[in-house]
């Protein structure tokens, strides 16, 4: 958080918060003007560290809900603007001891910076010390009875404890910090036992150092304090650098837009503004190397624009006079002036960020049965260190402390937590930058248990667009206005028959479209609307009951236009399978799934399209509840279901679906219900996507495993004395490193 609480309040200016924050979808009952903020916390180490930010931020009146995500470090805070101001919430923040950053402060990378140099100068400062005083605790180790003087022993000591002052006063200060604000807040975190063991070590050989004749004053455990401080740094600073990598690539894709953009002034000056001051209709001069801050039309100058984010598409594709550019996308060649068309959250950036954020938010189901575990684990600990304690301190009382120290050094569950997060947050960050948005993360996990698959056809194994190639009509009927009564029905509806009608009017018919009044479409069926008597666009089935019947001459046809009583015209509609349809079936019959086609098109057209392909099994004229009802019956029978579609009439397939997938370019981002959305035109990614989601699992199960061997393996051993804390400490640094490094893997390759 910004240390100054004026630079706090100044976001309590409603332009600032529009930085990072948008209007709550549904206003709370009670609650008026409400907002979603995405900050980034500051501090966090574990995940008793979210839940005391979630507790603190639900403590303040006007806060509605609080999501906070370990992880990656980020919350959603739900707020009434009408009950409380940003600077208020975000001071409970701070009084919880953590800091707050906008999701989008420019400053955000800066104080990521900060945190990386300190963990580095604490390790720098942890490693010198160290090596000094392993070097001072090396005689003891060599030397027989009687070949150091008590006075030598003494200085040794002496020398040791000095050196070891800056090490427990700075390099172990997060530690502390941590600790003795969960003690406040009434929490256990994992950096308790670890402080707790630092403690007890500095002041058991502190008391041996100044007085070696008393109960404790057999051995001091210098070299072991600085050893485990030194492990346990590293593994940090490393898990710090990685994180970076990891749930950084989702912050550095959600960070696109530039903080400042030249605007045209009416003199035809430019000059250099907040990007958050656009306005739809500003004219803005953008720079090579620059991204676009707002969707537009280019009026002035070619460019190449890199838009990977929003399709997926790694090829800079050409923009020139006439051409639209979206928000986040990179100017990569030319100047280019531009009209703001849409800004903020209008743009399909915005919509992206919104969807990313809520992603890197939620927690998977294994991730929340880790979270369970750890806090009743880590009041285990603190217990099994007492006893551990109680039963040697007969023995030796310094030897049962340190037995103690060990026990809480080594269990603490950092590898437990990290294990689900870091890998879905890292397969989540691969999937967007490959055009595939990741709406939820427990969907990541489904979509590695599917065993079928289902694939609508028009939109989706098709081509979006489709063109007219034949058209019929009745007598009397003349192709134009047969054409603009269709076009004023299909302008109506977003489907790719619908629009594939009204750009045929368009290029054959001079004129607008007619104005058809009280249109409704049903889903999966087609149009129906009133211009001097009710008309019907869509299927044979939805058209044939307000008529004498389909001429037989039109029943090949897949869209047919009727009056109350009448055929008016038919038209034959032709689509292209996408390239990579054939190649895509394949991979995933490779992978072991079962693929089916469900389509609302005629039988024999679903059949030709599932032969080109290579499905076997094929089934047209369903409507939407067909899909759900043939869906369902395959999950009676076991099966796991993942639904593909262009997400227009396919709602209730893909809400049924164990696991869905919708094409972004198809329906708006904001309407979309899918698990993952696919932002390019590609389908190969489908199958992509499937192999990393199983690979996903794989390292989760993997890190599982790990952490609960290491912790079964290790604490016998600290328990029965037999593993010192410098090995401890290095064991659970290794352990927590292991876990990110592992989920890391998840970053490479597609």
């Amino acid at each position: 958080m910004h240390s100054d609480t004026s630079m706090v309040e100044l976001l309590d200016d409603r332009q600032e918060w529009l930085r990072f924050s948008q209007p709550h979808k549904s206003q709370p009952e009670g609650l008026e003007d409400c907002w979603d903020s995405h900050v980034v916390i500051q501090g966090m180490h574990c995940a008793a560290c979210a839940f005391t930010v979630e507790e603190a931020l639900m403590s303040v009146p006007g806060v509605q809900s609080v999501e906070v995500n370990a992880a990656t470090h980020r919350a959603k805070v739900v707020w009434s603007a009408t009950r409380v101001k940003p600077s208020a919430w975000m001071a409970a923040i701070a009084k919880a001891g953590y800091g707050a950053l906008p999701a989008a402060d420019s400053s955000l990378r800066q104080a990521r910076h900060e945190e990386s140099r300190r963990a580095l100068w604490r390790w720098l400062v942890a490693g010198f010390c160290m090596m000094q005083v392993m070097m001072y605790a090396y005689p003891a180790y060599v030397s027989r009875e009687g070949d150091i003087t008590p006075e030598m022993v003494f200085l040794l000591r002496w020398a040791s404890w000095v050196l070891t002052l800056p090490v427990v006063f700075f390099s172990c200060g997060p530690f502390f910090g941590n600790a003795l604000r969960d003690i406040r807040a009434r929490r256990v975190s994992m950096d308790l036992p670890v402080a707790l063991g630092m403690v007890i070590t500095f002041i058991l050989s502190s008391v041996a150092t100044f007085e070696p004749e008393g109960i404790f004053g057999a051995e001091v455990y210098y070299d072991s304090l600085t050893m485990f401080v030194f492990f346990l740094l590293t593994g940090r600073w490393l898990e710090l650098r990685v994180r970076d990598r990891t749930a950084g690539a989702l912050e550095a894709l959600m960070n696109r837009l530039p903080d400042s953009v030249e605007r045209q002034l009416h003199n035809g000056e430019f000059e250099r503004v907040a990007v958050r001051r656009l306005m739809v209709g500003d004219v803005i001069r953008v720079l090579p190397s620059e991204s676009f801050p707002a969707d537009g039309v280019i009026l002035q100058g070619q460019t190449l624009a890199d838009e990977a984010l929003l399709t997926g598409e790694s090829r800079p594709q050409a923009r020139g006079v006439g051409d639209s550019v979206v928000a986040g996308s990179h100017n990569l060649s030319g100047i280019v002036t531009v009209r703001v068309v849409q800004v903020g959250e209008g743009t399909q950036f915005s919509q992206i960020v919104s969807l990313m954020e809520n992603a890197s938010l939620q927690k998977p189901r294994l991730a929340q049965l880790a979270d369970r575990i750890a806090k009743p684990f880590l009041m285990g600990v603190l217990v099994l260190a007492a006893l551990s304690a109680v039963y040697w301190w007969p023995t030796n009382p310094g030897h049962a402390l340190m037995v103690a120290v060990a026990v809480l050094v080594v269990t603490c569950p950092c590898a437990l937590s990290l294990a689900t997060p870091a890998a879905m947050l890292a397969a989540a960050g691969n999937l967007a930058r490959h055009g595939v948005l990741v709406r939820n993360l427990q969907a990541l996990e489904s979509l590695a248990e599917i065993d079928t698959l289902i694939f609508d056809k028009t939109g989706t194994l098709t081509q979006d667009g489709q063109r007219v190639t034949q058209m019929m009509t009745a007598d009397g009927v003349t192709p134009e206005y047969a054409l603009s009564l269709a076009a004023a029905l299909a302008k109506h509806s977003l489907h790719p028959l619908s629009r594939a009608l009204v750009q045929a009017h368009d290029a054959a018919v001079d004129g607008s479209v007619l104005d058809v009044q009280d249109v409704n479409e049903i889903i999966g069926q087609g149009l129906e609307g009133y211009l001097d008597g009710r008309l019907r666009l869509g299927s044979a089935a939805f058209c044939a009951p307000k008529t004498k019947g389909i001429p037989d001459k039109a029943a090949f046809c897949q869209v047919h236009l009727c009056s109350e009583n009448a055929w008016l015209a038919s038209w034959q509609l032709s689509e292209d399978v996408r390239a990579d349809a054939v190649q895509t079936v394949q991979a995933l019959r490779d992978l072991s799934l079962n693929v089916l086609l469900l389509s609302g098109d005629r039988p024999e057209s679903a059949q030709q399209v599932a032969q080109q392909v290579g499905i076997t099994q094929a089934f047209g004229a369903c409507t939407p509840q067909d899909k759900l009802s043939r869906m369902q019956a395959l999950q009676s029978q076991g099966a796991r279901v993942a639904m593909v579609g262009d997400g227009l009439n396919d709602g209730p397939v893909l809400a049924g679906a164990h696991v869905s997938m919708a094409f972004g370019n198809a329906v708006p981002l904001a309407q979309s219900k899918s698990d993952l959305v696919l932002m390019g035109g590609g389908l190969l990614v489908v199958a992509q996507s499937v192999k990393l989601a199983r690979h996903t699992l794989r390292v989760v199960k993997q890190n599982l495993v790990w952490a609960a061997a290491y912790n079964a393996l290790c604490v016998p051993l600290a328990v029965v004395g037999l593993l010192p804390a410098w090995l401890a400490g290095l064991g659970m640094a290794l352990s927590s490193l292991w876990v990110v490094l592992n989920s890391l893997r998840l970053t490479k390759g597609f």
